[in-house]
């Protein structure tokens, strides 16, 4: 009796709001939203601060409602995981009933404000939901395939802005579209190659070779070339009202070259460090890559 009202006391609000950010890992979401405004932004006639409040709170409910399911069918394997182990099911500070209250009770929210916007933006939202929980999720612990896999519904949100924004779906949100699909590869491998004990305590296999090797590096250096080549694609003219100045196209270049530069130093080198490296080299890229598509159409 006197450990429940110890137990009781001890839960304070700063703790049940430190893991609710936990559970919808608050950073990741907080980075798709960005994305979201940042597409909605590109493909608006007309900025409407409402309608960037509502994509802001569906498009964090949908982020965090996918994140929450995820942590409820992976409770057991992130027990095994030093990154992980402290999350709030696995440390025993959330049940996994309250887990998938909140999951479920976001998937609402998520869905009814998008809607609000239009129809379509809630559809592709409900579809990343679908895609990130019932089949990326499963498959990480059976494929490497599982990357491809995610780097579906990890690529929906700098569209979902566009889509938003202008009801319609077309080669402008279909580039924005590549644009993150393609640049999720190298980010994903990098963060996969640093945490790759980690994750293998957990039976998750996240590298297309299995291994910290030169095979992976190499497919890491691909993609970040394809990557860099889809971000310029605008800057030709035959995006329709998606489009990049040379100026702006130059600039992304030499972001990307810069994701490319550790790409091809962790083939020589195949360290954590380097792909530590590469991994934030990515984040910048893809923050800053999608301020200049923003100022590029502005200024």
């Amino acid at each position: 009796m006197k450990t429940a009202v110890r137990m009781a006391k001890d839960i304070t609000f700063p703790l049940i709001f430190a893991d609710f950010k936990e559970i919808t890992k608050v950073r990741l979401a907080i980075s798709v939203v960005f994305s979201s405004i940042a597409g909605y932004l590109l493909g608006a006639y007309e900025v409407s601060v409402s309608s960037i409040l509502l994509l802001a709170f569906g498009g964090y409910c949908m982020v965090g409602a996918s994140n929450a399911y995820n942590q409820v069918i992976e409770r057991d394997l992130d027990a095994l995981m030093k990154r992980t182990r402290n999350r709030p099911i696995p440390a025993g500070r959330m049940s996994v009933s309250m887990a998938m209250s909140i999951a479920i009770g976001l998937t609402l929210l998520g869905i009814i404000s998008l809607y609000l916007l239009n129809p379509k933006t809630a559809m592709f939202g409900a579809i990343s939901i679908f895609l990130y929980t019932s089949v990326y999720t499963p498959l990480k612990t059976k494929t490497p395939l599982s990357v491809f896999v995610g780097a579906f519904p990890g690529a929906i949100p700098f569209m979902l802005g566009w889509v938003a924004a202008t009801n319609d779906f077309g080669i402008e949100p279909g580039t924005l579209f590549m644009i993150q699909f393609f640049w999720q590869f190298p980010h994903f491998w990098a963060l996969g190659w640093m945490l790759h004990e980690d994750y293998q305590r957990g039976g998750f296999k996240m590298l297309p070779t299995g291994k910290k090797d030169t095979g992976t590096a190499l497919q890491i250096i691909m993609y970040t070339i394809w990557m860099m080549v889809i971000s310029v694609i605008p800057a030709f003219g035959i995006t329709g009202r998606l489009m990049l100045s040379i100026p702006a196209a130059i600039l992304i270049l030499l972001l990307g070259g810069v994701m490319l530069f550790y790409g091809l130093k962790l083939y020589a080198k195949r360290d954590s460090v380097t792909a530590r490296k590469l991994m934030l080299a990515s984040v910048s890229y893809i923050t800053l890559m999608q301020i200049i598509y923003v100022l590029d159409k502005f200024i």
